[in-house]
């Protein structure tokens, strides 16, 4: 009677093979866990060590799949935007543009993080043509509108700036804390030496908890677009 096989040691198992949570065998698992983390405890506090333990897998293991926390962040941006609907846009180029800006206030408010990576004016040559269609129909749009195409850019510019510094100032503002109550403000101010601030000051706190992106949005594309073909 032949003698039973010894169990296999660490050293002479199957390569490959591992106990505990399953091998990464795709990004989406990446975007998942690292998506957890973001969500609980920002993206600045996100780490390849930290998302490595939360995927169970060994740091080196996950540098096999990303090369860093850039190339790690430009990919959750590129599937976030992916995920986004797209709304039907309308065919008349002044409001396309409109839609299309507010498109893109509405997904930054949703995942406001992603402003602030997205701060670099190059931040268009990092994302995939098809996180970018915001972006394609505003420049478009612009043009349909009869401005050239170095104008177009412009126009997108300075409705990026208006957008994202709207995202990052009410995210950091302190009236956008979870029960609501508006910001404390100062209850008065010399009359003397500001006379139109101290009379609006009682009110002031609630004027600015207002949501007035729409309202200047809109001012911003007509002044930006002029009349059509201008």
């Amino acid at each position: 009677m032949s003698a039973t096989p010894a169990p296999e040691t660490p050293a002479t198992a199957p390569r490959g093979t591992r106990t505990g949570r399953p091998r990464v065998t795709s990004r989406e698992q990446i975007v998942a866990a690292a998506r957890r983390l973001i969500d609980e405890d920002g993206w600045e506090k996100l780490s390849m060590r930290r998302l490595a333990a939360e995927l169970g897998i060994g740091a080196t293991t996950l540098y096999h799949h990303i090369e860093g926390k850039d190339d790690l962040l430009v990919l959750l941006l590129n599937h976030y935007v992916e995920q986004i609907e797209r709304p039907a846009l309308p065919e008349a180029p002044r409001e396309r543009v409109v839609a299309a800006a507010a498109a893109m206030h509405d997904a930054l408010a949703a995942w406001p993080w992603a402003a602030e990576i997205l701060t670099a004016d190059g931040f268009v040559g990092l994302l995939d043509e098809s996180a970018l269609w915001m972006v394609e129909a505003v420049l478009a749009a612009a043009q349909d509108h009869g401005c050239t195409p170095d104008r177009s850019v412009e126009v997108f510019r300075h409705l990026w700036y208006y957008t994202v510094g709207e995202i990052l100032v009410r995210a950091h503002s302190p009236h956008r804390r979870t029960d609501r109550t508006p910001a404390a403000f100062r209850a008065a101010f010399d009359a003397d030496r500001v006379p139109h601030l101290a009379a609006v000051a009682p009110r002031w706190a609630g004027l600015c908890a207002r949501d007035t992106y729409p309202e200047g949005l809109r001012t911003f594309v007509d002044g930006l677009l002029g009349p059509a073909g201008g």
